[in-house]
């Protein structure tokens, strides 16, 4: 195995255990473990658990970014972003669940919930990481602001009710690992921008 080839096992083994259990429930012997990594390889790669749980968050996130990136072009007019975005989430819940057995919900979200004033680090990450999301609904929301599609009004604070909302029914989702609340989030997000359903595209 090479050095590369650990390191990366390591990040892996990280999102898999903490996604599935918790921050606070996986430990470095554990991490080392699924990783097959021996413990002496982990302190070389990373200073702590600490240290590659930062890590993970980022590459767990570099993954993700260019789907929203995608789903979020500035290409598509702006409530169809917001469509494909609803859309979305329980499209990729139902294949984290194919994959790890339950819906999970939000990688970074379900971390920074738990270190919401400690290790320092990892709460900065996700903060940092949930803004990151947050702002493509508010570009999407400002953009359809601007063209009149949605009513005036202010889209920095309409993309934090949003995303509550969203991050919220993931929460409750992987709780209950019931995909059936996020088929609702299309529904009810249209709701709260005041919409009754989705644009409907003229012929």
């Amino acid at each position: 195995m090479s050095r590369g080839d650990a390191r990366d096992r390591l990040i892996q083994a990280a999102i898999d255990l903490i996604w599935t259990s918790s921050y606070g429930a996986v430990s470095v012997d554990a991490i080392c473990e699924r990783a097959q990594v021996r413990k002496g390889s982990f302190y070389h790669f990373f200073a702590s658990k600490d240290d590659l749980v930062v890590t993970a968050l980022d590459t767990h996130w570099g993954t993700r970014r260019p789907v929203l990136d995608e789903i979020f072009s500035a290409s598509r007019p702006p409530l169809e972003r917001l469509q494909r975005y609803f859309a979305h989430i329980s499209e990729r819940q139902a294949e984290v669940r194919a994959q790890y057995g339950r819906v999970l919900g939000c990688f970074h979200h379900a971390v920074g919930s738990e270190c919401v004033q400690k290790p320092t680090a990892v709460a900065a990450k996700a903060q940092e990481l949930s803004l990151a999301l947050r702002r493509y609904l508010e570009t999407a929301l400002r953009d359809a602001q601007a063209e009149g599609a949605l009513p005036p009004g202010d889209p920095v604070a309409a993309a934090k009710s949003l995303f509550a909302f969203v991050t919220g029914a993931l929460t409750q989702a992987r709780v209950h690992d019931d995909l059936e609340l996020l088929r609702q989030i299309p529904r009810t997000g249209w709701l709260a921008l005041g919409m009754a359903g989705p644009p409907q595209r003229s012929t």
